[in-house]
């Protein structure tokens, strides 16, 4: 009956911090890898464990390959990082939470996402459209937020190596004491290195870094049944050294120089979080909860002869009270909280650094007949000493017209303050010089950016042959107002950046068709079309490096369980990519054009997972098997302190194929 109680007194916490409520804790005992449900009010995809565990997942960044949802690109030919879309806008437009608290943001915003690592997570939940209040008013196409592994719930013991053909290496281990009933701490140390060059396309440069890092972190967590406390506490370090540039680049003797051309990007983090959160003894419906994060972000780096500095200094807190009027069909949220980030920012030799401040207050009321028909008003207004006082407003709407459908629609306002440098870093491997045309507003004379995202879903669950299926419908459009416009349409020596003129959308639909062809043999399709425009100085062209048609298509084969859970398990993914609008280069030398659209292509992933028993296991996957790079991945790489030197334009792998191994190994 106790541990009855305690699991209660669990749900109750995770619905006391997230609006997933029980999605967030039912989905661990789920079979399917991606659970979307048809009675929650939001558009929200559950990613369980077991979807990350398809493919070589190593960091959070890359724990989508199998998702269709989101869409992985990579941000640049030299570093590897792997930039992430959602409703064809990119990560700053996205809310990224870590138990929802905010994690990817400001100077973290471009390898933030590398910085955790897969097997800490313990699932992912994915919202389309705009977010909840309760989590702050900058979401615009999406939020993205990550449960890590709760220590009450863990294993003693979890080991996870990993190498690959591009000479990366891995190491994660977790270790998990349970102190007492109420009491459980868990260690994760994750280590990973690329010792070896590798130019797989003959440009002189090294397709991906030389790094290393180094990760560890640190949790608590109590709950006591008896008492209604709920805590976590979670320290965690995090030190990520990366070297790239041309194959002969030794810092040591070439930093500064024309010598060779070379870049490293050093990052050092730590991170305080915690949350403490008490369930009413005779009201198990009403909980009062407060969480509080520091971080400490210092990055310092240079490309080539570009220097970028950014140390970011944050501490975010948050107030939350959840409540019923009346019955449990009428639910409340309200709070309060309180965010401040000192920036520390150094261009070369430019100083940009400022302090962000804001307060806001928010109510979300949610009305649920527990039955066919349920929607959540939600509303904050915020004071930022930057934005000013502004009003955020967020509707969501869920009705199932029959049986195995629904069908949802969402609006809300997001504003946010564009980190343009931060969020740009890919330009700074380039000769392009960088020009703020706009000087009035009080964010690098930029104003603050506003944009409405509005849209609809439909899914149907049916039987198809006597086995499980459904279709999903999605249409999302996001009309922008002062977008923060990274213009590199109007010559390929410059970059400019302003804040809009004339109009900017982004229409997002996308068809997903999901079915069991066999027992254990699962198909996953989609389609996506995006049409993304943008009024810029030359002209309106739509957003470059963004494919307006893509396909998506992942099947999956497991075995049988056998005796001491032998099993094997077969993963297949493959992603098609229409052309995409190229940047403008059509004043440079004709070795260093591109055209105006790049060609179309696709990306095959595979893996094999042997499990020998519930403890071990070993898989061995490819990422990229067909082999397909870009033609040109570096713009003048045979003078890369020249005038046409560019290594941001990448719509294509660089690498080519990649082959991995790794293992798993458990002590329950």
């Amino acid at each position: 009956m106790k541990k009855v109680t305690l699991f209660l007194m669990l749900i109750s916490f995770t619905l006391l911090f997230s609006q997933e409520k029980l999605d967030t804790v039912s989905v661990v005992g789920l079979q399917k890898g991606i659970r979307k449900s048809l009675t929650k009010t939001t558009n929200t995809s559950v990613v369980s464990s077991k979807e990350l565990l398809k493919a070589a997942c190593c960091n959070l960044a890359e724990s989508f390959e199998t998702n269709p949802s989101i869409d992985v690109n990579f941000a640049d030919a030299l570093t590897g990082t792997k930039q992430i879309k959602m409703l064809g806008l990119t990560s700053p437009y996205l809310m990224i939470t870590e138990e929802n608290i905010p994690s990817v943001r400001g100077a973290s915003q471009a390898y933030g996402l590398s910085f955790t690592p897969g097997t800490w997570v313990e699932s992912i939940q994915i919202t389309k459209g705009a977010g909840s209040v309760v989590n702050g008013y900058e979401s615009i196409s999406g939020q993205i937020n990550t449960e890590l592994i709760k220590p009450l719930k863990d294993i003693p013991f979890f080991l996870n190596a990993y190498g690959a053909t591009d000479s990366r290496f891995e190491l994660n281990t977790h270790f998990n004491k349970k102190i007492s009933d109420d009491w459980a701490t868990s260690l994760y140390i994750h280590g990973n290195t690329r010792v070896a060059k590798n130019d797989m396309n003959n440009d002189g440069f090294l397709d991906n870094p030389l790094g290393k890092q180094i990760n560890v972190v640190n949790r608590w967590q109590y709950a006591c049944a008896e008492t209604g406390w709920v805590s976590f506490i979670n320290f965690k370090y995090m030190k990520d050294e990366k070297q790239t540039g041309e194959l002969n680049f030794d810092k040591n003797r070439d930093k500064g120089t024309t010598n060779y051309w070379g870049s490293e990007i050093n990052t050092d983090r730590f991170d305080f979080t915690s949350k403490i959160g008490y369930v009413f003894k005779d009201m198990p419906y009403q909980s009062i909860g407060f969480q509080n994060a520091y971080s400490n972000h210092n990055q310092e780096s240079y490309f080539g002869l570009n220097q970028y500095n950014i140390k970011q200094q944050s501490y975010y807190s948050n107030l939350i009270f959840n409540s019923i009027i009346s019955n449990t069909m009428h639910k409340f949220a309200t709070g309060l909280n309180f965010t401040y980030d000192k920036y520390a920012e150094f261009v070369n030799l430019l100083d940009v650094s400022r302090i962000d401040n804001s307060v806001g207050a928010f109510f979300e009321y949610t009305y649920d007949d527990n039955n066919k028909f349920s929607y959540i008003l939600g509303a904050r207004f915020d004071y930022h000493n930057r934005l000013g006082a502004f009003f955020t407003p967020r509707v969501h709407v869920r009705y199932n017209p029959w049986e195995k459908a629904v069908v949802r629609f969402s609006a809300g306002r997001g504003k946010r303050a564009a980190n343009i440098y931060a969020e740009n870093q890919q330009l700074f491997a380039s000769s392009r010089t960088m020009s703020i045309l706009d000087t009035d507003g009080k964010i690098y004379g930029l104003n603050p950016e506003i944009a409405w995202n509005y849209g609809m879903s439909f899914t149907q669950n049916f039987l198809l042959f006597g086995k499980s299926a459904d279709v999903t419908f999605d249409f999302y459009r996001t009309d922008f107002q002062n977008q923060a416009i990274v213009d590199v349409m109007q010559s390929p020596q410059q970059v400019l950046f302003y804040n809009l003129k004339g109009n900017s959308y982004a229409n997002s639909f996308q068809l997903d068709f999901n079915y069991e062809i066999i027992k254990h043999l699962n198909l996953r399709t989609a389609y996506k079309y995006y049409d993304i425009s943008t009024d810029y100085l030359s002209g309106s062209f739509q957003r470059p490096l963004q494919a307006k048609h893509r396909f998506f298509g992942n099947l999956e084969f497991q075995t049988h369980i056998k005796e001491k859970g032998k099993q094997w398990k077969f993963d297949y993914t493959l992603n098609w990519l229409g052309k995409q609008q190229l940047p403008n280069t059509a004043t440079n030398p004709v070795n260093d054009r591109l055209p105006e659209f790049s060609p179309s292509f696709a990306v095959m992933n595979m893996q094999v997972t042997r499990t020998f028993s519930s403890v071990f296991e070993v898989y061995v996957g490819g990422e990229n098997i067909g082999n397909y790079r870009q033609n040109k991945a570096i713009l003048g790489s045979d003078n890369p302190f020249g005038a046409t030197f560019d290594t941001s334009i990448v719509y294509a792998p660089v690498f080519g194929q990649m082959y991995y191994v790794g293992l798993r190994f458990k002590i329950k």
